[in-house]
């Protein structure tokens, strides 16, 4: 649907009978970060919180209305493309977890990173990408602390502020920890929602008559006390995860009958420095994917994003180095797209093997083996987790869609999906005298329990247009004299401008339609 450059390029709409129509039509993909933060604060979809007050700590944003809608629909076509296609259970855990948890998962010895303090003004950065930044040397965060002062010393890297010497590296450890009644018992804000998953898999599994492979599915809020966030949702200290864990026998992982429905499903596989297109099924012959369990749950991800409106072709699944990986990963893979400011991770792909039921089941001395009816043995699940950044998403999916169309003022257009646009269909009289407001009203009463509608009689009809445009209705429905004359009302297509005349009678199934078209 966008370029990259200037160009003409086709562009579908759909009728009243959701076929596809194709024009011609110059569209200039020109989103970069200070336009869809100027379209998010302008537009309700987020803002930061607490901004009225100048102590407003950073790196907390709030959805306003529109991006409490578009995030809703994005979780719901999460949960129709990956949870309930693939037969996956959801639960809803608690944020606040018990210290043991975390001791068991080993987010207490090893959820840090590294930092450098001014000895001087005492001025904190963030070690890894203060040392990256300055000397352009790839820094993983895991690099050990002995490595990044040679890169310091070597350098000769000072504190921006004062100009400095730093001390030593030291570890700082991002979770938020909480004291719980009156002795203040030691507590945490989880700082991912799979705990949750992993200390309630065996009751979900005995409760839920579970086979494996089982995904156990949940989204929420985590907890990172990030040392320098930044960049709106792209790096939050309260931000939130649909996150899914797939439970599965380690020793049946290229034993999976649902492969076949992915098997030609394009995946990009990058090592860092080129990209290798291959179907699921190549990959894992060629050794790109260690097995087709793996390979599965990539190729449903892509099939996902391709529906939400990010552009696929500018993705990639990149495997990380052991520099890189969580530390209770044994094989990862980052889903990464291309946006103005670079690769953005917005998945993290971790193979986590049975890490975390191993860990949780000596904590708490507790037996978390499962049988696994296929051969009646008792097995400790491994997992493969794919770890959705919902916020990083929305911001991913805004700047994809945003564009200008050049041969028409350069409007500003969100082409959103229908299904994830906040609003649906814009409900418009042409004016508010002779009967039009009363109609108009009447048809918004009508749609508005079943889609979101909104209802706008303020300003010029092309100005309320823009309005629209601006936050992805793909639908305005204008009602003028002809509307009083023969109940027809004029429906315009967002992307094309093209109007067409519809009775009121068929907008509903007009609606309908245009949200089943998941294409």
């Amino acid at each position: 649907m966008l370029c990259l450059h200037n160009k003409i390029v086709l562009h579908k709409i759909w009728a009243i009978n959701l076929k596809p129509v194709w024009h011609v039509c110059s569209l200039r993909m020109v989103a970069n970060y200070d336009e869809v933060m100027k379209l998010a604060l302008e537009r309700g979809f987020y803002f930061p919180s607490c901004e009225i007050y100048a102590d407003a700590p950073a790196g907390f944003w709030e959805y306003g209305p529109t991006g409490v809608n578009m995030k809703n629909k994005f979780v719901e076509l999460w949960r129709r493309e990956l949870v309930r296609r693939d037969g996956m259970m959801e639960i809803d855990g608690c944020q606040i977890m018990s210290k043991s948890v975390f001791v068991a998962s080993g987010h207490i010895g090893n959820f840090t990173d590294p930092i450098l303090r001014c000895t001087k003004c005492n001025s904190t950065f963030r070690a890894d990408r203060y040392v990256t930044e300055k000397t352009g040397e790839n820094v993983p965060e895991r690099m050990a602390d002995e490595e990044i002062n040679a890169l310091v010393k070597k350098y000769n890297l000072r504190c921006p502020n004062c100009k400095s010497e730093f001390g030593g590296v030291s570890r700082f450890n991002m979770m938020f920890r909480v004291g719980i009644g009156p002795a203040a018992e030691e507590a945490y804000l989880r700082p991912e929602t799979c705990q949750t998953i992993f200390v309630d898999f065996a009751r979900v599994f005995k409760t839920m008559r579970g086979r494996l492979p089982l995904g156990v599915a949940q989204v929420g809020k985590s907890f990172r006390n990030e040392i320098a966030p930044r960049q709106s949702l792209l790096r939050l200290r309260e931000f939130y995860q649909a996150e899914i864990e797939v439970f599965c026998n380690p020793s049946r992982l290229d034993e999976l009958p649902k492969f076949e429905e992915i098997k030609d499903t394009i995946l990009r596989l990058s090592d860092g420095s080129s990209i290798t297109e291959a179907t699921a099924e190549e990959a894992v012959r060629k050794g790109l994917i260690p097995n087709k369990l793996v390979a599965y749950y990539l190729a449903l991800l892509i099939e996902f994003y391709d529906k939400t409106g990010v552009d696929v072709r500018r993705s990639r699944y990149r495997r990380l180095s052991d520099d890189e990986k969580a530390f209770y990963a044994s094989i990862a893979f980052d889903f990464e797209v291309e946006t103005s400011i670079g690769w953005l991770e917005l998945v993290a792909c971790n193979y986590r093997s049975d890490y975390d039921l191993k860990g949780h089941g000596t904590t708490s001395k507790q037996n978390l083996e499962v049988v696994d009816p296929t051969d009646q043995t008792k097995v400790l699940p491994h997992v493969f987790e794919l770890s959705m950044g919902i916020d990083r998403s929305i911001y991913t999916i805004l700047e994809h869609c945003y564009y200008e169309d050049e041969k028409h003022d350069d409007r500003v257009v969100l082409g959103l999906k229908p299904y994830l646009a906040p609003v649906l269909v814009g409900i418009l009289p042409l004016m508010t005298k002779d009967g039009l407001g009363e109609k108009a009203r009447k048809i918004h009463s009508d749609l508005k329990l079943d889609f979101d509608t909104f209802y706008d009689e303020s300003g010029s009809i092309g100005r309320r247009y823009r309005r629209l445009e601006e936050v992805g209705a793909p639908f305005a429905i204008t009602i003028d004299q002809t509307t009083m004359q023969d109940d027809t009302v004029t429906v315009r297509h967002r992307d094309t401008m093209q109007q067409e005349r519809v009775k009121t009678s068929e907008l509903r199934q007009y609606m309908n339609n245009a949200l089943a078209a998941r294409n």
